[in-house]
């Protein structure tokens, strides 16, 4: 079971994205070019997530995942006064700002489904979820991946029946897969480079390791293939695959290529990076460790800013190298990545022979 990985013919594999970019017709397109893809089950429910897995399914038989966000523990910070500060942002656009409610996610529907479908591999973010959980997806021969950015996160992924460790890098787009968000970590010391992660949770386990963080050229996977990992996890390299839910403003602001990079809290609750604009220069110095309350009340707000093609107001994750990222086919991206790579493996060996 833990041979997943390593026998694809492309060790690429399209990461989870959450809140659209991730569909079957991604899914189906990297597979079919060798590699391997996984559908993101956060935010949906679990009927949604079922149409998905049979879509999925029908194109690209068992060779792909479902992502799945472990809750976590409820917080008892006061939200109000964020949601506050937010009305204004929420009246530009004509709604208000969400109930700042904690939930679940439907975790216990969503893994119930996964269990009854037996979906042939399932990854996990923020945190490891117990262990009889892990067991459950064992006993119908799910191969369990959970995400990690730090040694000791996978120490604990390990000891609860992981198969495989997905290691993150701080380059990575999108949530930062942290098992406790506490705020005296967000120092830059604190946060570890996709290399020096994959160097020092190697010195911990055995497992097998997919890395993932800021990869988009065959080079970067060549690169954490010579670093141990058994197959590099894409995101951002996927986001203007012309399969991807990306929706029109979003491929807009990643094509203009004009914007930093920064992690915020400010949309969510949790630490996430993505591109810069007047919502998280705004909010991110005021927005509590508050996950999923602040995505909650931040939803109409990113919703309607959407809708009304704004930028300013929607969360544009992305990695630190999406400037380099192309337009294409999913196909076309994996069979690139696939011949850079052998270029790459080529040009070191030239370089060292």
């Amino acid at each position: 079971m833990r041979g997943m990985f390593e026998s694809l013919r492309v060790p690429v594999i399209a990461a989870p994205m959450a809140g659209g970019p991730s569909t079957p017709e991604l899914v189906a397109s990297v597979v079919r070019a060798g590699g391997f893809g996984f559908l993101a089950g956060g935010y949906l429910t679990a009927a949604a997530l079922s149409d998905q897995i049979h879509k999925t399914r029908e194109m690209a038989g068992e060779t792909f995942g479902v992502n799945l966000f472990v809750p976590g523990v409820r917080t008892m910070v006061n939200v109000t006064p964020y949601a506050e500060r937010l009305r204004e942002e929420a009246e530009r656009y004509g709604v208000r700002p969400g109930p700042g409610r904690w939930d679940d996610d439907g975790y216990a529907a969503k893994l119930d489904l996964l269990v009854d479908s037996r979906v042939p591999v399932v990854s996990f973010t923020f945190g490891t979820p117990v262990a009889a959980d892990i067991e459950r997806l064992h006993d119908v021969g799910t191969l369990v991946c959970v995400t990690v950015t730090t040694p000791e996160e996978a120490r604990d992924a390990a000891a609860a029946g992981a198969d495989v460790l997905c290691v993150q890098g701080f380059e990575a787009g999108g949530h930062r897969a942290v098992f406790d968000d506490d705020p005296a970590q967000d120092a830059g010391g604190a946060l570890l480079g996709l290399l020096a992660a994959l160097r020092l949770v190697r010195a911990e386990t055995d497992l097998p390791l997919v890395a993932a963080g800021g990869l988009v050229h065959g080079a970067d996977v060549a690169a954490v293939l010579t670093a141990g990992a058994v197959a590099a996890q894409l995101g951002t390299a996927f986001l203007r695959a012309e399969e991807a839910g990306t929706n029109a403003t979003y491929r807009a602001a990643l094509d203009a290529a004009g914007r930093a990079t920064a992690i915020t809290r400010a949309f969510s609750g949790r630490p996430a990076r993505g591109l810069e604009n007047r919502f998280m220069r705004d909010n991110s110095a005021s927005a509590p460790a508050a996950y999923p309350q602040l995505n909650n009340i931040s939803k109409p707000i990113r919703a309607a800013a959407t809708a009304a093609g704004d930028p300013e107001a929607m969360s544009l994750w992305a990695g630190q190298t999406y400037a380099q990222a192309r337009t294409a086919p999913a196909s076309e991206i994996v069979d690139g990545l696939a011949a850079e790579a052998r270029e790459a493996v080529a040009a070191t060996a030239r370089r060292f022979g």
